[in-house]
């Protein structure tokens, strides 16, 4: 397992919503990104962020940790949600809200 790797893990395992983006929550870099945050912001959940654009290491291992292509990247207590299209998706349905409603 690559250091890399490990990073994640306490990273995914350590937080119950951590969102793997590019940028910060106040900068977001990407539409994406922007996306969502606004989503979660929307929905008022704690979550952490991480900017893969500061990391090259997790830019390139959350892609193999989820074995998803595309950032942002959506973790919700250890398990791996998806990217803005499901988040917006779940969000819509109002399954995220409950996803992320239940840390509270």
């Amino acid at each position: 397992m690559s250091n890399a790797h490990d990073r994640i893990d306490t990273l995914v395992k350590g937080n119950d919503v951590v969102l793997f983006m590019k940028g910060t929550a106040l900068f977001p870099q990407c539409g994406f990104s922007s996306r969502a945050i606004a989503i979660l912001d929307h929905l008022g959940a704690t979550y952490e962020t991480v900017d893969v654009l500061q990391d090259q290491e997790i830019r390139q291992g959350i892609k193999e940790y989820s074995d998803w292509p595309t950032i942002p990247q959506l973790y919700v207590k250890g398990e791996f949600v998806g990217g803005s299209d499901i988040m917006m998706e779940m969000f819509e349905s109002g399954e995220l809200k409950t996803l992320v409603a239940a840390d509270a």
